[in-house]
């Protein structure tokens, strides 16, 4: 049962990864649409609502290549580069056998041991514990630990957390997260493109509207752009819930299946209760966006979004190693230490966006950048 389990889970997200696809072209469509109805409800502000829709069911026929080709684009941007800006965000970078012996070496064992082609691994700097996979085929494949989760986590806790993302990259999770990671930043960009359109417009409205209140013609009809508007704003508002609804729509079992991968691997389910006690509450990446915390091994955000999370709690998730798999919970594990550097890191963090927004700009001739340039690690295999 547990192998079916695996192979259905396997194929089932293949089978949602191609519907995300074909779902995000419509979500596009349905975005446009929005977007040409609400430039027509601006130029014709005394029009009726049936000439409006009139005028932008034939732009959108005019237009929906464009809309396709850029989504095109966009796949293809995202297929490339989606590390490189996940890396530019985290400030991970890849790291060999040399710079990282202990971590290297327990992740190609769990390869060796099951036969898979070893992913790249990065380290990211931070004082937070957390563990995330990426990738979209096998080039790209990677996993990246924070630094401090290789200094305060054992070797065989280490090595389960390695073996968790490394479940998730046999089991295509990493594929589904980015196609919905791009599905919603296409959603927000073209979004947030209409809605700043329509307020700029919006500026121009009264001066407009009192001047077409005189003119006369076939498309007189009064209220229309309002109403217009509206359908729009609607259109774009349900983009964005289905947007949601896509990341919803990832199975909340792919943690507890990584889970049990992790611990198939390593025939350890103790590693894999304390190592999800200790990052418990302390994964919290400063600077990364939610896309990327979704990603993660434990997403500690917590709020309105969190109604729509696809992370179980840690108890649950201990709850049921303790139950299928054997293992021992210790409770909830005080590490003082992490709790004090995440602290710091998070108030270093407060202070530098403060500085930033009340601070005078500095002189040219201050200092020079303090910044450097990140830079990329070469292949090492």
């Amino acid at each position: 049962m547990a192998a079916y389990g695996l192979h259905t889970h396997i194929r089932g997200n293949k089978a949602r990864s191609l519907f995300l696809l074909i779902g995000l072209f419509f979500l596009v469509y349905v975005l446009t649409f929005a977007f040409v109805l609400a430039f027509e409800a601006f130029t014709n502000q005394d029009a009726s609502l049936n000439w409006i829709l009139t005028l932008a069911i034939a732009d959108f026929k005019n237009l929906w290549w464009v809309a396709t080709l850029a989504t095109f684009i966009w796949i293809v941007i995202a297929y490339g580069f989606h590390q490189s800006m996940i890396d530019s965000i985290t400030g991970g970078h890849e790291v060999t056998r040399q710079q990282e012996p202990k971590l290297y070496n327990l992740l190609e064992n769990l390869c060796i041991s099951r036969g898979i082609p070893m992913p790249k691994l990065k380290v990211m700097p931070s004082s937070a514990l957390n563990a995330f996979s990426t990738g979209l085929n096998q080039k790209q494949y990677s996993i990246t630990v924070t630094s401090d989760l290789a200094k305060r986590l054992k070797d065989d806790e280490i090595e389960a957390v390695l073996a968790h993302e490394l479940t998730h990259i046999r089991n295509g999770d990493v594929q589904l997260m980015v196609i919905a990671t791009v599905i919603a930043g296409i959603v927000s960009f073209f979004g947030e493109l209409l809605f700043r359109g329509m307020f700029r417009t919006n500026s121009s409205w009264s001066t407009r509207s009192s001047r077409g209140s005189s003119s006369g013609g076939s498309r007189k009809g009064g209220g229309g752009a309002i109403i217009a508007i509206l359908i729009a704003v609607a259109l774009v508002a349900i983009a964005w819930l289905l947007s949601i609804v896509v990341k919803m729509s990832l199975s909340r079992s792919r943690e507890y299946l990584a889970d049990a991968g992790s611990v198939e691997l390593t025939k350890n389910p103790d590693a894999m209760i304390r190592a999800l006690r200790k990052i418990e509450g302390r994964g919290e990446l400063e600077g990364s966006t939610s896309s990327i915390m979704e990603m993660c091994l434990d997403n500690p955000r917590s709020g309105f979004v969190d109604l729509f999370a696809t992370h179980p709690s840690i108890d649950a998730r201990v709850d049921a190693l303790i139950r299928f798999a054997g293992g021992k919970d210790p409770g909830p594990i005080d590490m003082p230490e992490v709790d004090k550097a995440i602290a710091q890191e998070a108030a270093a963090g407060e202070d530098s966006e403060t500085q930033e927004t009340t601070s005078e700009p500095a002189p040219s001739s201050s200092g020079p950048w303090t910044q450097p340039m990140p830079k990329a690690n070469p292949w090492d295999r």
